[in-house]
């Protein structure tokens, strides 16, 4: 009989911590090669990809997170930029999202003028202003502050992230800084700044811990009718994202 209280207790006390881990969709948007699957490889993984191919349909990976004694799951949806890969299944995308990371390359203007229409499909798809978002400007290794043309300024996309009330990040995949900073530009004009990688992802679950509705975490962010991970094609051209 102890036996099976004891086996009883286990079993209760395993339920209890499987129940106390909710699992927050996150879906990583932008233009094809700002970097999304390096960026989110990093999140997951802490370590960049040494090779990276072009995705097709989705890719997810998952982070574990102790937030105030509370352990959550990230489940960070790696999403096709080009349209010709994506847009029999964006529908799939945008169901039970519980946060939203917009990224861009700070090297690509266009990447980051491409941003209107990942707010705009947002918005199309049913995602309110009541749904996390976060700015991310990638590859800021590549970023050179002797000049201002063919960059994204930080102060364009400050401004870009008040107006649609997104947290603001610039960092690198490929060679993230080992601790946050904060500068002024080589002129001495404008302050500039760097975080970490897991800077975004502790501010992330930091915000979604505090979803006022848990029980929308408990959702199943994923069915298991639909699944397109790893099919990857190689371009023509292999590309390096950072």
């Amino acid at each position: 009989m102890e036996s099976s209280l004891e086996f009883s207790n286990s079993l209760g006390s395993v339920s209890s911590l499987l129940t106390r881990c909710r699992t927050f969709k996150v879906l990583v948007i932008g233009d094809s090669g700002v970097g999304k699957t390096c960026l989110t490889h990093r999140l997951c993984a802490g370590e960049f990809p040494g090779r990276v191919e072009a995705t097709i349909g989705v890719d997810f990976r998952e982070r574990v997170l102790d937030v105030d004694g509370e352990k959550i799951k990230l489940q960070l949806w790696d999403t096709a930029g080009q349209e010709r890969f994506r847009k029999s299944m964006v529908q799939h995308y945008y169901r039970n999202v519980h946060a939203v990371l917009f990224i861009y390359d700070v090297s690509s203007p266009a990447s980051f003028i491409g941003l209107t229409s990942w707010v705009e499909e947002c918005r199309q798809n049913s995602l309110g202003q009541g749904i996390p978002r976060f700015l991310v400007g990638n590859k800021s290794d590549l970023r050179d502050h002797h000049r201002t043309d063919g960059q994204v300024s930080q102060e364009r996309a400050l401004s870009f992230a008040k107006a649609h009330g997104m947290m603001f990040f610039e960092t690198s995949a490929k060679n993230p800084p080992s601790k946050c900073a904060s500068g002024r530009r080589v002129d001495g004009e404008v302050p500039y700044q760097q975080d970490k990688v897991e800077d975004i992802v502790v501010a992330v679950g930091a915000k979604l811990k505090r979803q006022k509705k848990p029980s929308a975490a408990t959702a199943p962010a994923y069915s298991g009718s639909f699944r397109v991970l790893n099919k990857k094609v190689p371009e023509k051209e292999m590309w390096t994202c950072c």
